[in-house]
């Protein structure tokens, strides 16, 4: 793949992930999105995309960011978004 293709790529990945983490979670803050921007590897962008897309909540998808390249997989309860409706457990504000 060319060069100017794969930035494309990033670019839009990055984008997909700055909405999705929103559309989630809520504003985020532009140190996040600064940190997001910085990633230059598409797998760990994809990888987080899932993860955005499938934690239950924000400290877990947090904790998967700060990870890194070291996350590998996205398993059991912790990557249900509905973990929380269907357990009647805190939602996304820490509220039921």
């Amino acid at each position: 793949m060319f060069s100017f293709e794969t930035d494309a790529l990033l670019v839009g990945d990055r984008e997909d992930l700055i909405a999705l983490v929103q559309m989630r979670f809520g504003k985020i803050t532009g140190e996040m999105i600064a940190k997001i921007y910085e990633i230059d590897d598409m797998n760990t962008l994809q990888h987080l995309i899932l993860s955005a897309a499938n934690a239950a909540d924000w400290n877990i998808f947090l904790a998967e960011f700060n990870a890194g390249k070291e996350a590998f997989r996205l398993v059991g309860e912790n990557f249900n978004p509905l973990r929380d409706q269907l357990t009647g457990g805190k939602g996304i504000d820490g509220k039921k």
